[in-house]
């Protein structure tokens, strides 16, 4: 269906980013926007995932074998 087009560090970065923005809506209780902190969700889904529907719009790849069926 997806092919990978993210690559190892690319996904460990935006699985941190996105659990990092999520843990902020929590541990900031008194900001008024923290709603926005759940834009985490968008990186560590497609973390989770292996694809980013970004780079395929741009023709984009950090997968070192240029990407490649989904498995499992």
């Amino acid at each position: 269906m997806f092919e990978t087009n993210m690559g190892s560090l690319d996904r460990i970065l935006r699985a941190v980013v996105g659990i990092a923005l999520i843990a902020g809506f929590f541990l900031l209780p008194d900001l008024s926007w923290r709603w926005v902190l759940w834009i985490g969700i968008v990186p560590l889904a497609t973390s989770v995932v292996g694809w980013c529907p970004a780079y395929t719009l741009f023709g984009w790849s950090t997968c070192p074998q240029g990407g490649g069926p989904r498995q499992g």
